[in-house]
């Protein structure tokens, strides 16, 4: 049983502040909320046609759930009141805390809440349509439903905007957080997840404040198999201020949180339609749908459009096997090019029987089957033509046990009745092609593995740059191959007797050598090289040979995710470039090498077109093992070798960009 558990399904409600009392009162007697409802207000008689309670004290009894609607310093007062009084929960409605500059204010509310709940403060509120039980002060778009998804976000309003969607997603619970003062992320949704009603989760994430709950948060979905997906803003700002390194810039902020997603099996999605339409998708047939994918339309229009859109999302859309091509072929005859996404024209428009076979044929091979379809408009046009094709499509589902997704190209083109009524065959309808093809794409994330969790984040502190030489020692000490080198305060100090020409020649003392003029390469002999203007030393290194591609090896603390890994093509472009892959740690050699082939330019690596294929299990080996340092020694907070020289068999670090506390 969770501490949520009476806030959320509550028996019976408290509302205190007047105007804001009276909107909750309606909005719960519109919904057919069964329990009691008690106004509290010190001189009022009646609020919202309800006799009202001077205090909390004179109540019958303490309340599973309270809207406190009253100012910012008066809250504090009426938490601990609850508190005290066994209460189950409180929405703090009131804003102007931290975010308005009253330092400690907030403090002061959890220290009054002590073990009761609270969401917020700064928050609407939460609704439960499945009880008919609104701690809501405003209006909103939903119905009382028997089963559905819960809408779960650190913004309001962005929520509120989700609620009034027309799209046929029965919604369960929606739930603001606020600033979260006392109740978390992780903490709200598993407690909605927790209700056997609800079918899969949606989330607009602002921050999470809890990495290793929020994965344990995940896993339990999974167990359930109930999906989450999540939009998570901020991306495009770092998570923090880049440092030195290339992999500040390439791994902050978006590149962590949605390597962290995928990592924990968790939907990543990049605006609510998208949002909407896979959590649909999960509500009826739940999370990680198959990948091989086909598509049906009976315009050759539509069937490249579906090809082009869905190539930029990596929807997979298989070649049609023979058999399933005789098949189709015995009921198409020779015009329509059987192929996928096919085309299958209009000869067996309005034929029941034919349409049913044709669409079971085809889906019968795949995991899943898009039916485009765009019904006219049922005030200036009669839909009636359309329904064997509707038809068809619940029967393809039903025959083949697979996924029929019927897809309205435009929103506007299939209506919310017609939705409804197909979902309650079983079968969802997407809306809007590009939107659909998204949410099929989201549906696809594979599920995390099991029990694996970030590492704990570390406090921000300052830390210092060690030189290359000192860094490469570091990293030999790990297992890390580093050519053989040299190092002097001096270029008359270095003895390069034993290192075998050419040499690399660098100054230290640079984060960044190449665009400070630090570096010398094919370097034969010391006699007669110059000083280098700044450098505090130097090193003189055996030059790698044999190199087939230059690849940066990333990581580095995150304030969130613990420790980050990025790796993408490497030397100065790194930036320029900016293809690569983040990954959280803990991760293994198969893990790394499963994410580099994501690269845009992953064929470079592997052999495109005769050209040598780059040994990046080396890389993955190195990888790991500059991971198990980081998590091995609490005071390193970055290591970046921009670039490992990779060979055909083997790989070398060449360079090392290493800070510690």
């Amino acid at each position: 049983m969770s501490r949520l558990d009476r806030l959320l399904r509550p028996r019976h409600i408290a509302v205190l502040g007047a105007g804001w009392a009276q909107n909750v009162i309606e909005q719960c007697q519109k919904m057919g909320f069964q329990g009691p409802v008690w106004p509290v207000h010190p001189t009022k008689t009646e609020i919202g046609g309800l006799k009202t309670y001077a205090s909390l004290a004179d109540l019958p009894e303490p309340p599973d759930a309270t809207f406190i609607g009253v100012n910012r310093f008066a809250t504090i007062d009426v938490v601990a009141e609850l508190a005290a009084m066994g209460a189950g929960g409180a929405i703090s409605f009131a804003s102007g805390w931290e975010e308005a500059g009253e330092a400690g204010l907030q403090d002061r509310l959890v220290a009054a809440a002590g073990e009761m709940p609270i969401l917020g403060p700064n928050c609407y509120g939460v609704i439960n349509y499945l009880d008919g039980a609104l701690l809501w002060p405003d209006q909103h778009g939903g119905v009382r439903v028997g089963s559905g998804v819960a809408l779960v976000s650190q913004s309001s309003n962005i929520v509120i905007n989700m609620g009034m969607q027309a799209r046929g997603l029965p919604v369960a619970y929606v739930a603001c957080l606020g600033n979260a003062a006392v109740v978390g992320l992780a903490e709200l949704t598993g407690a909605l997840l927790d209700d056997p009603r609800v079918t899969a989760v949606g989330l607009y994430i602002e921050g999470i404040d809890d990495a290793p709950a929020f994965a344990a948060l995940a896993e339990k979905a999974r167990r359930m198999g109930k999906g989450v997906v999540a939009i998570k803003s901020g991306k495009t700002e770092l998570s923090r201020t880049a440092a030195a390194s290339h992999t500040a810039s390439l791994a902050g902020g978006g590149a962590a949180s949605s390597a962290f997603l995928r990592q924990i099996g968790v939907a990543e999605v990049n605006s609510p339609s998208e949002l909407i339409e896979t959590l649909k998708i999960f509500h009826v047939h739940g999370p990680q749908i198959g990948t091989r994918i086909c598509s049906l339309s009976c315009s050759g229009g539509e069937a490249g459009l579906v090809a082009d859109l869905g190539e930029p999302y990596g929807i997979d859309f298989p070649p049609v096997p023979q058999a399933t091509h005789d098949r189709l072929f015995a009921v198409l005859g020779e015009i329509p090019t059987i192929s996928n996404p096919l085309d299958y024209h209009t000869f067996i428009w309005g034929d029941g029987p034919k349409t049913t076979e044709v669409f079971s044929a085809m889906l019968e091979a795949y995991d899943g089957g898009l039916y485009i379809i765009d019904t006219p408009r049922t005030d200036r046009c009669d839909p009636s033509s359309y329904q064997p094709a509707l038809d068809a499509i619940v029967a393809a589902q039903k025959a083949t046990g697979k996924i029929a997704f019927p897809v309205a190209s435009m929103v506007e083109n299939f209506g919310e009745p017609r939705v409804q009524a197909m979902m309650a065959e079983g079968v969802c309808t997407l809306l809007g092609l590009e939107t659909a093809l998204a949410a099929v794409k989201a549906a696809q994330t594979p599920a995390g593995v099991a029990g694996w969790r970030p590492v704990r984040a570390l406090p921000e502190r300052d830390t210092r740059l060690l030189s290359e030489a000192e860094g490469k020692a570091l990293i030999s000490s790990a297992g890390v191959p580093v050519p053989g080198s040299v190092t002097g305060a001096t270029l008359a100090d270095l003895d390069v007797s034993g290192l075998r020409p050419p040499f690399a020649v660098k100054g230290l003392g640079f984060a960044h050598k190449t665009e400070a003029g630090a570096v010398r390469l094919g370097v034969t002999s010391l006699d007669g090289q110059a000083p280098m203007p700044g450098a505090t030393g130097y090193l003189v290194e055996e030059m790698v040979t044999g190199a087939v591609a230059e690849v940066l090896v990333g990581l580095r603390r995150d304030p969130v995710y613990g420790v980050t890994l990025t790796l993408g093509l490497g030397g100065v472009t790194a930036e320029v470039l900016a293809d690569t892959v983040t990954l959280v740690l803990p991760v293994t050699e198969a893990q790394v090498l499963e994410a580099v082939k994501r690269l845009r330019l992953w064929p470079l690596l592997d052999g495109y077109r005769g050209r040598p294929r780059a040994d990046m299990a080396a890389v993955a080996g190195i990888a790991v093992r500059l991971g198990a340092l980081m998590l091995g020694d609490g005071s390193l907070e970055e290591i970046e070798i921009n670039p490992v020289m990779v060979r055909e068999t083997g790989a070398v670090a060449v360079d090392a960009l290493v800070r510690r506390a």
